[in-house]
């Protein structure tokens, strides 16, 4: 029998969960539904202060989601300087950034006609 996938909804929420757990900052997701040709439905995202924050959120991110949703990325890329980390969930994709690094390439503006949604913290 198929694996069933995990609906964007649990999945975004188990995200966030694991990016909150860890202290995560500036955390946004951009709805790319209704762009055309997009590679996924939405992008998470976040930026830790240092490399071992961004390794910190990743293996968060990947703790929560296994756990909650027993799914794991098909993809992860960047892990190695822990600059800016991407893991690949097929529909949604999370891009972990140091601070500076996010500041340079500024992806939100890259996906301008995304519906941005920022997701308040409490820390």
């Amino acid at each position: 029998m198929a694996k069933k996938a995990p609906n964007n909804d649990q999945l975004i929420a188990h995200i966030i969960k694991g990016i909150e757990e860890v202290k995560g900052n500036d955390i946004d997701i951009l709805d790319l539904r209704q762009i055309e040709n997009t590679v996924c439905d939405y992008f998470i995202i976040c930026n830790g202060s240092s490399n071992t924050q961004v390794n910190a959120i990743v293996n968060s991110i990947q703790k929560t989601v296994s756990k909650a949703l027993k799914d794991k990325p098909w993809h992860v890329e960047g892990g190695e300087n822990a600059e800016w980390v991407l893991l690949d969930y097929v529909n949604v994709v999370v891009h972990v950034f140091q601070k500076h690094i996010r500041e340079f390439y500024d992806i939100e503006s890259l996906w301008g006609d995304a519906k941005i949604t920022s997701i308040e913290t409490n820390y």
